[in-house]
């Protein structure tokens, strides 16, 4: 090496060296690490501490400039500034998931084991894609799944995937039944599929994003509790295949967002066993009451579905990011999901035996270890605490029915198959619709409780969700107060 490639790969040395120290801050030592981890719990520990006196929903009152007004910068910003930034633009406002007034949409919860549980995750980041590169945190995965199938009563032959949610899992499930039928863009145009006005806006997106779009889309006719009518279904189907059709797939649910209710899945399964259609089963809200034994049986003919969905995120109170796809026949999933990259060729001989790693079996290459946000949580506590909770959730959800159906001026929906009560004011004088509008924005701009709307028979229709894991029966007695005491406020106004 002559003078100047010395002098050359000297400075290109030192210049590593420069850019080396300039990116320490990334992996910062251990008294920075305990200085930033103390700061980050106190306020994790302030915000639960305080999150039953926070209201359940504050609504945005126009623009809020707090994170505009602090770009990303070049430099360090001082770790107070970042979680006050943090509370003031964006926990301060919207919706405050865990909170017991939680009563809109499907609430969410904020378990804290779980959030342990994404820390160490985050932390020791095992890359549960691939059997090989983290053996444990596949078995883990394997095992919840097996945990949830035996739940709802799928055969040691079954499989599935955790997701990050209910959409991405439909997706699974459809597109496991397209490969399991065999479908071919041919076919598309007159391949029929069986669903409700209730169905969940995922299956129709994951039928369009599966190129499923230009299927037939039956909506069955639904009974006085809105689920499907299986005499109808029946007859439909039958009449497809004599008109020349492939009637394909039934999306079932098992607690629909809007009323809670659970399709009658044993007779729906006698259907596609006697007509040759795959079952599908959206129980992404519902199929965690399987723990208790009114849910065992409302839910009765789950275990005889093709595919089902279920979120964690929803019946086991686990943070936003966990859902499930399961598949009766497993071989389907793998066959639908299997692929093979050059790159990783290493996979085959690295792994040990026939183990099929999760990337088989999923659209995801990619994943986080999101088995240990449920797997913590179930070791810490154990079953029985979920399963008191859902109990509960039900009794509250009849609780608030009941004493709905005796207030004076509001009519509610049918008793609640799970969680979901529906119920809407009646006014003595104008538009019942324009009524329960003005009534749900009174109850919402106050934010108690957050409550939130639908429309069911083309009626404006008021909703409460109770799956919140600190909802009890206080909010429950407060949200009856609130809903009485708007509805009279209007009445006075007129």
């Amino acid at each position: 090496m002559d003078g100047s490639s010395a002098a050359d790969q000297k400075s290109y040395e030192e210049r590593i060296r420069q850019l080396e120290l300039q990116a320490r801050p990334l992996d910062p030592d251990v008294g920075e690490r305990v200085r930033l981890k103390d700061k980050v719990i106190a306020y994790a520990d302030s915000f639960l501490e305080a999150i039953d006196g926070r209201p359940a929903f504050v609504m945005s009152e126009g623009w809020d400039s707090a994170l505009y007004d602090s770009q990303i910068s070049e430099g360090p910003t001082d770790p107070d500034e970042v979680l006050g930034l943090l509370d003031r633009g964006v926990i301060q406002r919207g919706v405050n998931v865990g909170s017991a007034g939680h009563l809109a949409y499907i609430p969410g919860s904020n378990l804290y084991a779980s959030a342990l549980a994404d820390y160490v995750a985050a932390v020791t980041n095992r890359y549960s894609g691939l059997y090989f590169a983290s053996p444990g945190a596949v078995r883990m995965e394997r095992m919840l799944l097996r945990w949830m199938a035996d739940l709802l009563g799928y055969p040691p032959t079954s499989a599935g995937d955790l997701t990050s949610g209910g959409s991405i899992a439909s997706l699974v499930g459809i597109v496991t039944a397209r490969e399991a039928h065999d479908l071919k863009a041919r076919d598309y145009g007159r391949a029929v599929v069986y669903l409700s006005a209730q169905s969940h806006h995922a299956i129709d997106k994951a039928l369009r994003i599966a190129g499923l779009k230009e299927s037939v889309k039956r909506f069955v006719p639904l009974d006085g509790r809105h689920r499907i009518r299986p005499e109808v279904l029946e007859e439909a189907v039958k009449g497809d295949a004599k008109a020349g059709l492939y009637p394909w797939l039934i999306a079932a649910t098992a607690g629909t967002t809007d009323t809670g209710a659970v399709d009658p899945l044993a007779d729906l399964a006698d259907i596609a066993r006697r007509r040759g259609l795959w079952l599908h089963v959206d129980g992404a809200y519902g199929a965690p009451f399987a723990l208790t034994g009114h849910g065992e049986q409302i839910l009765k003919g789950i275990e005889r579905s093709d595919s089902v969905v279920l979120d964690p995120h929803k019946g086991l109170f686990l943070p936003f990011g966990s859902g499930a796809v399961l598949v009766r026949e497993g071989e389907r999933l793998l066959e639908a999901h299997h692929y093979d990259a050059s790159y990783l060729q290493d996979k085959d001989t690295l792994a040990s035996g026939d183990e099929v790693s999760p990337a088989d079996l999923s659209p995801e290459l990619t994943r986080p270890f999101r088995a240990l946000r449920l797997w913590l949580p179930l070791k810490l506590a154990g079953v029985a605490p979920f399963r008191a909770a859902l109990e509960e959730k039900l009794l509250l959800a009849r609780h608030f029915h009941e004493r709905m159906r005796l207030e004076e001026g509001f009519e509610v929906g049918p008793p609640p198959d799970l969680s979901i009560v529906t119920f809407r004011y009646l006014p003595r004088r104008g538009d019942p619709d324009a009524f329960n509008r003005r009534l749900i924005e009174a109850v919402q701009r106050d934010g108690r409780v957050f409550l939130s709307s639908t429309k069911i028979d083309g009626k404006f229709t008021l909703r409460a969700a109770i799956l919140s894991l600190r909802t009890h029966l206080e909010t429950v007695e407060l949200a009856i107060e609130i809903l009485r005491e708007k509805a009279k406020q209007l009445e006075r106004e007129g």
